[in-house]
């Protein structure tokens, strides 16, 4: 039990490393290969936009702040008039799990890869961006999740943020860099936190369990671009451009009717995202994905927005899945269990052959150690992704 526990706490960030590994050349090589962004009418000096003032309404300042230091105040920055057109922007056809972003959180001293999407499968591999909300550097609210005690941590200190502070997102249009405005501690079904409270500002969201070990409840980091520090923004696009699938329509849960009243009255944070909706045209592949191109992308004129109180059914929690959520890996208990034993019990047989007990642990503790690291890796499909 105590190595399981071990295995948890550091042995799920192999995993998770080697995956960072190998999305980080991957990436690296994306945006080598990508064309520059530019925005329409961007005349430096002359249009100006505002850099983020020093809360998000709701918002409440992370407890560890510094309650001496001095507010930001809001300053008129050079900008675009208008946002990058989504055909006018580098826009990979992405899977979920693809590297999509480059997160650096300078205070944390993190650099992670954002991968596209949420699920258990996608947060093992680093922060997961939630597909029905606007990419980084977009206009609208961006949407990140991460894993605060397993899978290599990647937002284990996010506590330790405070406002002012910077995040610095890395797409392929860019660099954008972000400035904490607040934090809010919420509860686990306050879906509501990852959708567009103002469609015309560019915000960054954090998100992972809260208290650390638990999953009781969220902790959320709020976060505004600086338009000065950072590439032109862009239209917002929703699922990157795929299809919508049966249920991963905005706007079709129910989740209005389990959300505190006071969220679904349209207050705070839960009104309408103002994303634009896409959808990408191209070749069907028989998994169902589409592949193509930019040129593919087409806007649908009627944007997607979240009603008061909803949200899309993809997005409702990133760490919502329960006991035995992954029934596929009982097979591999089974299998890895029985190897297990059959290791044990063949170094036994060794050490009563040779009557010395150091002979059988010599010869056995090796393979005992990789066959359980497996047995663990299965035994931990099994377990909420949140613990």
């Amino acid at each position: 039990m105590f190595g399981f526990v071990a295995y948890q706490l550091w042995g799920t960030g192999i995993e998770t490393a080697r995956a960072q590994n190998q999305l980080e050349s991957e990436f690296d090589a994306q945006l080598a290969g990508a064309p520059s962004v530019l925005a329409p009418d961007f005349v430096p000096g002359e249009n100006s936009t505002t850099d983020p003032a020093p809360a998000t309404p709701g918002a409440a300042e992370p407890a560890d702040a510094d309650a001496s230091a001095p507010a930001l105040e809001p300053t008129e920055q050079p900008g675009a008039s208008a946002p990058v057109p989504i055909a006018e922007q580098n826009i990979p056809m992405l899977d979920n799990g693809d590297a999509l972003a480059r997160l650096e959180i300078p205070r944390l001293g993190r650099s992670d890869i954002v991968v596209a999407g949420v699920t258990t499968g996608d947060l093992k591999r680093g922060p997961g961006h939630f597909p029905d909300t606007p990419l980084p550097g977009q206009l609208g609210n961006a949407a990140v999740a991460g894993h605060r005690t397993t899978y290599g941590a990647p937002f284990f200190n996010v506590d330790d943020l405070q406002i002012g502070d910077d995040l610095i997102a890395t797409t392929l249009n860019g660099q954008f860099t972000y400035r904490v405005t607040g934090s809010e501690i919420v509860p686990a079904n306050r879906y509501d936190v990852v959708a567009t409270a103002d469609p015309s500002k560019a915000t960054l969201t954090l998100i992972s369990c809260h208290p650390k070990y638990t999953a009781q409840q969220r902790i959320v980091i709020y976060s505004e671009l600086v338009s000065s520090e950072s590439a032109p923004v862009g239209e917002p696009i929703i699922n990157y451009g795929r299809p919508a699938e049966p249920d991963d329509g905005l706007g079709d849960s129910d989740i209005a009717a389990e959300l505190p009243a006071e969220d679904v009255s349209g207050s705070g944070t839960d009104t309408a995202s103002g994303s634009e909706s896409s959808t990408a045209v191209g070749t069907p592949n028989l998994d169902g994905s589409v592949t193509g191109n930019l040129n593919d992308i087409t806007v649908v004129d009627e944007p997607d927005t979240l009603e008061a109180g909803q949200v899309s059914s993809d997005i409702v929690d990133a760490f919502s899945d329960g006991w035995f959520s992954d029934p596929g890996a009982n097979s591999q208990v089974g299998l890895w269990g029985i190897v297990l034993a059959l290791v044990g019990m063949a170094a036994f047989a060794v050490s009563r052959k040779f009557r010395r007990d150091w002979a059988g642990a010599l010869v056995g503790l090796m393979p005992f150690a990789i066959t359980l690291y497996f047995f663990f890796q299965n035994v931990n499909r099994l377990l909420p992704p949140n613990l």
